[in-house]
């Protein structure tokens, strides 16, 4: 009962404010009419209900017609003024007072007593402004708009034929006459109507916005005043039962966990504490499995910010090392780029191929395409349907339609193609867009249920088998060495080439322009050709890849079709100068959402000067690294020094089996 009472409190308020907005209008009708240098118009109120049929007329003088006729003669014009219809049961039974007000000259005949204040109140708050209507609201409007375009388009045809005729515009006839006072009445009224109430909407939109979050505040009714139409001992309603509540002692809630009585995952959500929670579910853990955790830090992460995007049931964090390959002298820019690796050898690796690099004079980089890929999988009847499908994805005269509804999803999103793959009856459409800094693969998903839901108006016969994630149609292809990827790309397709002068060849590689070439034939082309390898005409691009998308809070799954790279090395300049270049059609990078939220990563990516932008420079910096890293151990390959680097910087003296005993027993 009070939910009920509280609705009717919301729509009388609603009621009273849509009064107010049609009697503002109502007055604004009358100001523009009071600009007009016109004899008092007389206004006719009414406290309750009008007669039937009633019109109000209003004696307008037009100052403009002296010339044409003699005196000033009175025109009446009806006004019709759309309110709302108001509802027969509320309208007063009492007979209708008339006051009549003038709007240039008032003329007071003393203070009314109190009763007739009273009773003149209490008629003010039942009377409408649609009791002087004898039409409804869409009638009248529709009414003076036809009233406007005809005398428009009359007013338009007679001049017409007074220039073709050479008739002076200002001699009228009687016709002529009445169609100007009915365009003037029109205009006004139109004007008053919707012209100044449209400006009038943002000044009262405000208070009437802050009427109804007043309204949509609901009061507990164990504290409100009961009305005396109620029985508070039996409307009241019955108190919410109380929450539950966890033991404070983490002791009690460990136990829990353990027992079952208690989720794991819902630790978050109960305690409201996601460091608590990761320390609670890492005890019972311990206890469950009987093994020691001793090793994982659990201190100094701040797991708020993984809560609901990068991590479920944390109990803790990896530590990974990040070095710093570099100065990188790229397109003219020098980078330090960051690399998060276990592997020894692998950043001072790639360090000696930026220091090439750059007494070389720096490498180039050129961005071929950038656009990442979903492709979901669809069932019709037969194949007849499913080629009417793919005819009318495919074809250019419904791509800006299928385009449309696909960048609703994002105002970073924008569908670049839409090409279908026909298997029996199954249409596999790989839908392809670009995502702006994002990676993009959660952007393109949703685009592509737009795409469907659009096209199960034509196609109702379409079922739709699987969208996003792991249960696409896998051509997109998504964390999977693929050829549709290696040919068509995915991601940022990135170029990156470099001439390295023989001199640092010999003084910093310490190798030969021959050999390198022939090393990289034989190793890089040949060997992998051998081995059927799909993408992998490279020495170790997925090195330099995961290290980076380590480091900068990429999804290091995507390592697999993001170090697709063939590497080529010639010799230039009749021999004294090397030629390198990276081809990598499917870097998969972005600098906003995911783990580059993350503090650590987003301090390497500020490091690379990309925080949150430019996610195509992030990816010709990670071709960049790769054309080092090839170009460093290509050279050590060469020339034999492989093996004795890892044997001194990629072997530990420690004992690491005494070192977790230790761990473990303290």
């Amino acid at each position: 009962q009070p939910k009920n009472h509280h609705h009717q409190r919301k729509k009388k308020k609603r009621e009273r404010a849509l009064i107010c907005n049609y009697n503002s209008r109502l007055n604004s009708l009358f100001s523009i009419l009071a600009l007009f240098p016109l004899p008092p118009i007389s206004l006719i109120q009414f406290h309750s209900s009008p007669p039937p049929n009633f019109s109000l007329s209003l004696s307008l003088s037009l100052p403009f017609l002296p010339s044409l006729l003699p005196g000033r003669i009175g025109f009446p014009l009806l006004f019709l003024f759309p309110y709302p219809t108001m509802d027969p049961r509320r309208r007063s039974t009492k007979k209708p007072v008339v006051v009549v007000q003038s709007l240039h000259h008032h003329h007071h005949h003393g203070p009314p007593s109190a009763a007739a204040a009273a009773t003149h109140h209490q008629e003010d708050s039942h009377r409408r402004a649609s009791d002087a209507l004898p039409l409804p609201l869409y009638l009248t409007n529709a009414l003076f708009f036809t009233l406007f375009f005809s005398v428009v388009y009359f007013l338009l045809t007679r001049w017409r034929e007074k220039i073709r005729t050479s008739t002076p515009l200002h001699v009228l006839t009687f016709s002529e006459i009445l169609a100007v006072l009915a365009f003037l009445a029109s205009f006004v009224y139109l004007l008053g109507f919707f012209g100044i109430d449209f400006v009038q909407s943002f000044l009262l939109r405000p208070s009437l916005d802050e009427d109804e979050e007043e309204d949509d505040v609901v009061v507990d009714a164990r504290f409100a005043a009961c009305p005396q139409s109620l029985d508070c001992a039996t409307a009241a309603p019955a108190p919410p039962p109380p929450m539950e509540l966890l033991p404070q002692d983490d002791e009690e809630v460990v136990q829990s966990v353990v027992s079952g009585a208690l989720p794991s995952y819902s630790l978050e959500s109960k305690l409201g504490d996601c460091k608590r929670a990761a320390s609670i579910r890492r005890e019972a853990l311990q206890r469950v499995t009987g093994r020691s955790l001793t090793g994982l830090p659990l201190d100094g992460f701040d797991y708020d910010s993984i809560l609901g995007q990068c991590c479920e049931m944390p109990v803790g964090y990896v530590q990974i090392p990040v070095g710093i390959a570099g100065p990188l002298l790229l397109d003219g820019s020098e980078y330090s780029v960051p690399m998060a690796t276990t592997e020894g050898c692998l950043v001072a690796s790639t360090n000696r191929g930026c220091k090439a690099i750059h007494l070389s004079g720096g490498a180039n980089s050129v961005l071929l395409k950038d656009g990442m890929t979903r492709a979901p999988v669809v069932r019709l009847p037969n194949i007849e349907r499913a080629a009417q499908l793919k005819f009318y994805l495919e074809d250019p005269h419904n791509f800006d339609t299928v385009s449309m509804v696909f960048n609703k999803s994002s105002r970073f999103a924008r569908l670049q193609s839409a090409r279908c793959t026909m298997s029996g009856r199954s249409v596999y459409i790989r839908f392809c867009c670009s995502t702006g800094d994002a990676m993009g693969m959660n952007m393109v998903s949703k685009g592509v249920q737009n795409v469907l839901d659009f096209l199960q108006a034509d196609f109702p016969d379409m079922d739709v088998i699987a969208i996003s994630g792991m249960k696409s149609g896998n051509l997109c292809s998504d964390k999977k060495p693929a050829a549709v990827n290696w040919i068509e790309g995915r991601g940022k397709s990135v170029v990156c080439e470099a001439v390295i002068k023989g001199d640092v060849v010999k003084k910093v590689l310490k190798t030969s322009v021959k050999s390198l070439v022939e090393l990289n034939k034989d190793k890089n082309l040949v060997g992998s050709a051998m081995a059927g390898a799909l993408g992998g005409f490279n020495a170790h691009a997925s090195n330099i890849v995961s290290a980076v998308y380590l480091a900068t809070g990429q999804d290091p799954a995507q390592n697999v079709e993001s170090s697709h790279c063939i590497t080529l090395m010639e010799s230039t300049n009749e021999g004294q100068d090397l030629h390198v270049s990276v081809t990598m059609p499917c870097i998969e990078v972005g600098t906003v959402g995911g783990g580059t939220q993350l503090a650590s990563q987003s301090a390497c990516l500020n490091l690379l000067g990309t925080p949150g932008a430019n996610a195509r420079r992030l990816a010709t910096i990670v071709a960049g690294s790769v054309l080092a890293g090839e170009l460093s151990l290509m050279s050590a390959l060469a020339a034999g020094q492989l093996v004795k680097s890892h044997m001194k910087y990629n072997r530990s003296s420690k004992d690491v089996t005494t070192h977790a005993a230790a761990a473990a027993s303290s």
